[in-house]
């Protein structure tokens, strides 16, 4: 009995001990392969351990594999779950336990489930990723028993035992549970550690705001008294229309600015109506025609639902976020390309699906994204997207970019839907 609890703890020791370590893994989330590499890695040393130390119990051996394979699985994505399912028949291959070719095919059924499961992992909440953990650990075990005793004629000793496979599959229930449970405390706290910063950061930046932006006007009656004199005659021509371009293009950046300085020192909404989202896409695909023509770009609109589609908030504020992001987008697509504007509906919201074929960005670059004074165009200030992030927050909006190098970016704003009630303004 003693030697049983002593493997055991130690079972449970190793199978948590990811734990330990994923605080550091998190923090280079953004840095796909590396992320990946170092969840393999882990999760493929833990497979190894428990197959190495098995439990014993009245004859008949036991392991807790299926924990690390599917939790690895879940939390690592269709690459990592499929080395780790050919680390587990490899070293299965190495203990030197039969029918290895039989066991890998016997796993098959429980490969296609867990791939067809992670499309929506990501996208439930914490008790519906515990459930599914449970049920796929629990369908691991069950589906490759039966398979591989099938296949050995042995399908008997599936029930042989039946009161200790189940105690079994209860603890491996509780333990993949519990391991789920607390790794998605750790996503949350450590997801509200970066909004925290990123909320302290943006509030330097609302207390800064009105008081660079006044110093900023004060230089600008000056500028532009200052063109004024050039309609005297001692001044050469070509200098004339060289230094009115030059202060005429300076007094644009300050004035743009300005503008974005005071829309960060004022997130509050002005005027909260109900948005017809499908008015919105039109009059967003009027506003940006000439800019996109000019730009040899193309916009393209779409819904996926034919139904109009409300949400609530400030009318002229979203329009300016909208058309802050299609900018970027437009001006992202240098050799021209096609803008692509969707509205669909998911579950409880709408989306908006702002999408280009353009530079893309690089992890680093959209990890900084929205961030004060980080632009990846040459000229820009980053206060733009700033606060076109502030605006779709404040209307409890989310915001989810996609991008890669060389292929483009693309940006899904997500708003909870509202039920109209009364008259539509």
């Amino acid at each position: 009995m003693v030697t049983i609890f002593k493997d055991f703890i130690l079972n449970i020791f190793f199978i948590f001990s990811p734990l330990v370590f994923y605080p550091y893994i998190y923090k280079i989330k953004h840095r796909v392969l590396l992320y990946r590499f170092l969840l393999t890695v882990l999760f493929s040393v833990i497979i190894i351990i428990v197959m190495t130390l098995p439990i014993n119990v009245n004859g008949l051996t036991y392991d807790f594999r299926s924990i690390p394979v599917i939790v690895g699985s879940l939390y690592g994505g269709p690459v990592v779950s499929a080395v780790l399912f050919g680390v587990l028949v490899i070293y299965r291959f190495i203990l030197g336990n039969p029918n290895s070719l039989l066991y890998a095919i016997s796993l098959l059924p429980t490969i296609l489930i867990v791939l067809w499961t992670l499309k929506r992992f990501n996208s439930i909440n914490v008790y519906q990723k515990i459930t599914i953990a449970v049920v796929l650990c629990t369908l691991m075990k069950i589906l490759t028993f039966s398979f591989y005793l099938s296949f050995t004629d042995q399908l008997d000793l599936l029930f042989s035992s039946l009161r200790q496979t189940l105690q079994t599959y209860i603890v491996q229930g509780v333990i993949i549970g519990l391991c789920v449970y607390l790794l998605e405390k750790l996503n949350h706290y450590y997801y509200m550690e970066e909004e925290i910063y990123k909320s302290e950061k943006l509030k330097m930046v609302s207390e800064m705001a009105a008081s660079v932006a006044h110093e900023i006007r004060n230089p600008l009656t000056t500028v532009k008294g200052f063109i004024q004199l050039f309609a005297e005659d001692h001044l050469d021509k070509s200098k004339k229309e060289e230094f009115k371009q030059i202060c005429l293009e300076e007094l644009n950046r300050a004035d743009l600015i300005i503008s974005d300085y005071l829309a960060l020192a004022k997130p509050t909404m002005d005027e909260v109506e109900t948005i017809n989202l499908q008015e919105e896409l039109r009059y967003l695909s009027n506003v940006l025609f000439t800019y996109a023509s000019f730009n040899n770009i193309g916009i393209k609109t779409s819904s996926t639902d034919e139904r109009d589609m409300y949400i609530v908030g400030d009318r002229n504020k979203l329009r300016q976020a909208l058309i802050n992001l299609c900018k970027n987008g437009i001006e992202a697509m240098q050799e021209g390309g096609i803008l692509e504007i969707e509205l669909s509906k998911l579950s409880k919201t709408n989306a908006i699906s702002i999408c280009d074929n353009g530079v893309g960005m690089s992890p680093q670059q959209l990890n900084r994204l929205g961030t004060p004074f980080y632009s990846s165009k040459e000229k820009g200030t980053g206060l733009g997207t700033m606060v076109s992030f502030a605006i779709i927050k404040k209307m409890d909006g989310k915001i989810e970019i996609n991008s890669e190098v060389g292929k483009g970016t693309k940006c899904v704003l997500t708003f909870p839907e509202k039920e109209i009630i009364g008259p539509i303004t």
